[in-house]
């Protein structure tokens, strides 16, 4: 696995970034509203504009992009404590299928908690498919009893 690098996206990969989303979509059952091209013309524009919070990293083999992971960093509200806070939301985790099973996921997480210990992030939390719980739980995500979540939308994965 000496090819393998895990970064921050460069503005030219967004669109193959893009391009895995559809393609998750796709492996997932998920119909897609618009074409390929509109998503991903609609998909780099919003990376490029949410930059600030949503910070692509990268999976590459050599120069393909195998994989993503979106953590989202999210300001919260002062305390005397702590004036300047805030926490992460991971978000897109995604290693294309044939490159699966073989711990590429698990560098990514590592790398997002990495990335997080940097930014002095309190937390961070994952909404995570059934198969990927433990992944997760191998890398250090815990349930809690106190996060919760109400849904006020459809589920759009």
């Amino acid at each position: 696995m000496d090819d393998i690098i895990i970064r921050p996206a460069e503005p030219g990969e967004l669109a193959a970034v893009a391009g895995l989303r559809w393609r998750w979509i796709l492996e997932n059952g998920g119909e897609p509203h618009t074409g390929r091209d509109e998503s991903v013309r609609h998909f780099t524009g919003w990376a490029r504009e949410n930059a600030a919070s949503h910070r692509c990293l990268v999976l590459l083999r050599g120069e393909a992009v195998i994989g993503m992971a979106w953590p989202a960093v999210l300001p919260r509200v002062p305390t005397p404590h702590a004036l300047e806070r805030a926490s992460g939301d991971l978000q897109c985790v995604y290693v294309i299928p044939g490159e699966r099973d073989d711990g590429l996921g698990g560098r990514l997480i590592d790398a997002v908690l990495d990335r997080a210990r940097e930014l002095g992030l309190e937390r961070v939390t994952v909404h995570s498919s059934p198969r990927a719980v433990p992944a997760y739980a191998r890398h250090g995500f815990e349930a809690s009893p106190r996060l919760l979540h109400a849904r006020t939308g459809p589920a759009a994965g």
